[in-house]
Parts: structure tokens; C-alpha cells; sequence
């Protein structure tokens, strides 16, 4: 008698529509994992049979057999709790976002370093005590010598590092 009270005594309604659209749902995820590299599909933590479908499915790159890996992974998916993987998803996306401003920033400044000068390095300074003044000179001067000299830019990489490695220590 105690486990018809445990019972739910009416099944939540699901309509058809509903589970063609949650379906499609989660053959978008499928496809949007797909489209992810290896190193970042490892830091999803998938199960093994969902991650050898979503690695399988993103060797085939198109066709009909694409579909059907997609319609097959999107079907695991179905049996399982997808939100970690959407949380994980997520964490993914905001961090290369991040990472992208975050390039656009420090080429920003290796740019404006380049092309004004002081003005920008007393800037740079000012934004940035514990950059070390000599240091930077030197990158600076290097590349600008290297571009008069229509050599290779490997000197604004360098200084590209060194930027990066200096806004790391900041931002931490």
C-alpha cells in the first residue's frame, strides 16, 4: 500500500510537439558539441559512450552519416541529465570569450606601444606600475628596427608575450 502512495498518481502530460522540440533541442546540442576540439570535449567530463558519439560525429564532416551521428548522440543525450554538460558548455564559451578580449586588448596596446611611442608607454605605465620600464624600451626598439629593416615581425610577438605575461600577473 505504501508504494501506490509513492506513485505519482497522474503522469505529467507531455505533448508531442513538446518532445519533437526537445528532441531537436538536443540534436543542436549534439551538433554544437561537434564542434568542439578534443581538449575541450575532456574538460566537459562526458560519459564514455556520449564522448566517443560527439567525437565521432565531429570526424564526419558532412552528408547523411553526419546526420544520423547527430540524431544518435542527440538520442543519448535524451537519456541523461544534459544541464552539467550545458554549465559546462557555458564555462567554455564565456572563457574564449574572455580570452579573445583579452587578446584585443594586450594587441591594443603592443599596437599603440609601436605606432605613438611615449605617450603610449607612460600610459601603459601609469595603467600598469610593475611593468619593467627598460624591459619594454628594449621590446619596443627591437621592433621597430626589425620593421625599418623590413624584416620578419618576431620582435612584436615578443613584445606581444611580454605584455601578456605582465597583464597575467595584474589580473590575478
Amino acid at each position: 500500500m505504501s508504494d501506490l502512495k509513492d506513485q505519482d498518481p497522474v503522469p505529467e502530460y507531455v505533448s508531442k510537439s513538446q518532445l519533437k522540440r526537445n528532441s531537436t533541442a538536443l540534436q543542436g546540442l549534439a551538433a554544437e558539441l561537434a564542434t568542439l576540439s578534443r581538449s575541450q570535449l575532456e574538460s566537459l567530463t562526458l560519459p564514455d559512450e556520449l564522448f566517443d558519439a560527439v567525437v565521432h560525429a565531429s570526424a564526419i564532416k558532412k552528408g547523411g552519416a553526419r546526420k544520423r551521428q547527430i540524431k544518435y548522440t542527440g538520442g543519448l543525450l535524451r537519456k541523461m541529465d544534459v544541464e552539467p554538460i550545458i554549465e559546462g558548455l557555458d564555462r567554455l564559451k564565456s572563457t574564449s570569450v574572455e580570452g579573445r578580449r583579452r587578446h584585443h586588448r594586450i594587441e591594443k596596446w603592443r599596437d599603440r606601444l609601436l605606432t605613438e611611442g611615449d605617450a603610449a608607454l607612460t600610459d601603459l605605465l601609469t595603467e600598469f606600475p610593475s611593468i619593467d620600464r627598460q624591459r619594454i624600451r628594449q621590446l619596443i626598439r627591437e621592433a621597430r628596427r626589425r620593421d625599418s629593416a623590413g624584416m620578419p615581425p618576431t620582435a612584436h610577438r615578443g613584445l606581444y608575450r611580454y605584455l601578456r605575461e605582465q597583464f597575467e600577473i595584474v589580473d590575478e
